[in-house]
């Protein structure tokens, strides 16, 4: 068995949720230093990366991510997927940097995300893959900048339909945004056969769906087809053009917003309570401004594709490939991804002295206009 996959890791990091899940900074912090600590000066090398400083585009390191294989990346993009990948690791460096992938995540993100990786070994005897194409330990690791309690740094955890930022600044965690996938969905062979990753995630929307008026439906589902893949897929901001579609939650009844606020809360309570609580925050802020859509037919079974778009936040939900059979899902903030809010206050609220270090100080006019 896969040291990744034992029952001895997984102990290993499960005293990271004996706590009330707050002050998310010093455990990421701690949990990054020990990883680092622990490294060689080659896996330094590809672990680690400055952190930069100012607004990202589509051409900076921090902000470059997707959900395809880690095989598929150089020929999409020209260059390896960044970061050093649990095969490279040593059996304590595994346990570590399963530490550190914990620190960002709530006990239910930590399940799913590492039963997520566990399905590349179903995905390689299904597919018959004898390259190491589908590999439970091809996940990368990646850290920006020197990891502290009160500084500025990030690191990412990412591969196949796992997606995980995470950026402190100043003693403020936020993690945005953060993709999970699922494939197969559903595994319908074998010793696994019957298990389904995201299940709450399709089951709680179709609760909401079959909960709605005919009328109210109208609204809600703005086409009988399902597009391909999550609307924004990789793309550095998560705007969808023109006006946000759907039925509005406050055209809901109370038991329908009730169901509308649990399958929110699904994706909400993927990372520790700090960081939830700024999700919810969010959720507040809209003030039922939230609109509920839907595509594709309601049939179970048939491809569909559902999304939640408030003025601060979307979520997205995809499972049309692989015969309705292969989940794509992410939390996305307007303003927050890569903790771009955070560090824009940040730089405008710096001293003067601040400005000393010529970068930081481009970067602090840039996002000041």
């Amino acid at each position: 068995m896969r040291i990744w996959a034992g029952i001895l890791l997984f102990a290993a990091v499960m005293p990271l949720w004996s706590h009330d899940g707050h002050h998310a900074a010093p455990r990421m912090a701690a949990t990054a230093k020990n990883f680092i600590a622990s490294l060689t000066a080659e896996q330094k090398a590809i672990a680690l990366f400055p952190f930069e400083p100012g607004p990202l585009n589509d051409k900076s390191q921090r902000a470059f991510w997707h959900y395809i294989p880690s095989d598929d990346i150089p020929g999409r993009f020209g260059h390896p997927r960044p970061g050093l990948t649990l095969k490279e690791m040593s059996p304590h460096q595994k346990a570590l940097a399963a530490a550190l992938l914990a620190a960002g995540l709530s006990q239910q993100g930590f399940i799913k995300t590492t039963t997520i990786m566990s399905l590349e070994d179903v995905l390689r005897i299904l597919e018959k893959d004898v390259k190491g194409r589908r590999d439970p330990e091809k996940y990368h690791f990646s850290i920006f900048g020197e990891p502290s309690e009160s500084g500025t740094w990030a690191y990412r955890i990412e591969g196949h339909h796992v997606s995980l930022h995470f950026t402190v600044v100043k003693g403020k965690a936020v993690g945005n945004p953060l993709f999970l996938g699922s494939n197969p969905a559903e595994v319908r062979i074998g010793e696994r056969a019957g298990l389904r990753v995201l299940a709450a995630e399709e089951d709680k929307a179709r609760a909401l769906l079959a909960a709605l008026t005919p009328e109210q439906k109208k609204a809600a589902i703005l086409s009988e087809k399902a597009p391909g893949d999550i609307l924004t897929e990789r793309t550095r901001r998560a705007a969808i053009e023109g006006k946000p579609a759907g039925l509005e939650a406050a055209r809901m009844t109370p038991a329908q917003r009730k169901l509308l606020d649990a399958l929110v809360e699904e994706y909400i309570d993927n990372v520790p309570a700090e960081l939830a609580e700024q999700r919810r925050q969010r959720v507040r802020e809209a003030k039922g401004r939230l609109w509920f859509a839907w595509m594709g037919p309601e049939e179970r079974g048939k491809g569909h594709y559902y999304r939640f778009q408030a003025p601060g936040f979307l979520i997205e939900y995809d499972n049309t490939q692989n015969q309705a059979n292969h989940i794509h899902s992410v939390w996305r903030d307007f303003e927050g991804d890569f903790g771009e809010d955070v560090l824009r206050t940040h730089y405008q609220t710096a001293p003067a002295s601040h400005g000393h270090d010529p970068k930081a100080a481009r970067a602090q006019a840039t996002l000041k206009e």
